[in-house]
């Protein structure tokens, strides 16, 4: 993948990707299609550090010029490697697997993930070119009412990869290691809150 920089941006992004942990084979990564808005791209880096997504690649110069006022509120960002590239090429060995709302594709509750998956999300104000899609070697869509936005559409995505995964934790260890420092409340059990 070549880095599609301007001499202006590659300075801030060669110095965050120094930050980010060294990804040699990544089982998940995101390539979101020229987006427009740096509060979505905020959520899809926060979605991918919740989710374990190991690598961001976007297209377009939208997103390199607003760069600086994305919403990664957890600062995620300074983890996951997020590089600009000329179009969506996964490394060897990944799937690449469009989400897309267009005619034919598997809905995403049928859908089984690839291992080593490389996601491609259209912009949020126009779709995945067919070149693109044609070079997939799955389509799917997320099947709602009217489309959803950009950021929420991967945060179900990589939900429902997570989900159908066996390699999920569960328990209160979990809980404690994730919430943030203002959440310490709990559930009672039924006797104890029957004695309350």
């Amino acid at each position: 993948m070549q880095n599609n920089t301007d001499s202006k941006n590659q300075g801030t992004i060669k110095s965050h990707t120094a930050v980010c942990k060294e990804v040699k084979k990544p089982s998940v990564a995101l390539c979101i299609i020229n987006p427009k808005s740096p509060q979505n791209m905020g959520s899809i880096l926060r979605a991918a550090g919740c989710y374990g997504a190991d690598t961001i690649y976007y297209t377009g110069e939208r997103y390199a010029r607003a760069r600086a006022f994305n919403t990664d509120t957890k600062n995620v960002g300074l983890n996951i490697p997020v590089e600009q590239v000329d179009t969506p090429e996964p490394s060897p060995g990944m799937d690449m697997v469009a989400v897309e709302l267009v005619e034919g594709a598997t809905p995403l509750p049928h859908f089984n993930h690839p291992k080593h998956a490389y996601y491609v999300f259209g912009p949020e104000d126009g779709s995945i070119e067919q070149s693109v899609l044609d070079r997939c070697q799955h389509v799917v869509y997320v099947p709602t009412k009217g489309c959803m936005n950009l950021a929420a559409t991967v945060n179900v995505l990589l939900y429902d990869r997570l989900a159908k995964s066996n390699n999920t934790q569960y328990g209160d260890q979990v809980i404690v290691a994730s919430r943030d420092t203002n959440n310490r409340t709990s559930v009672l059990n039924k006797s104890q809150s029957q004695e309350q």
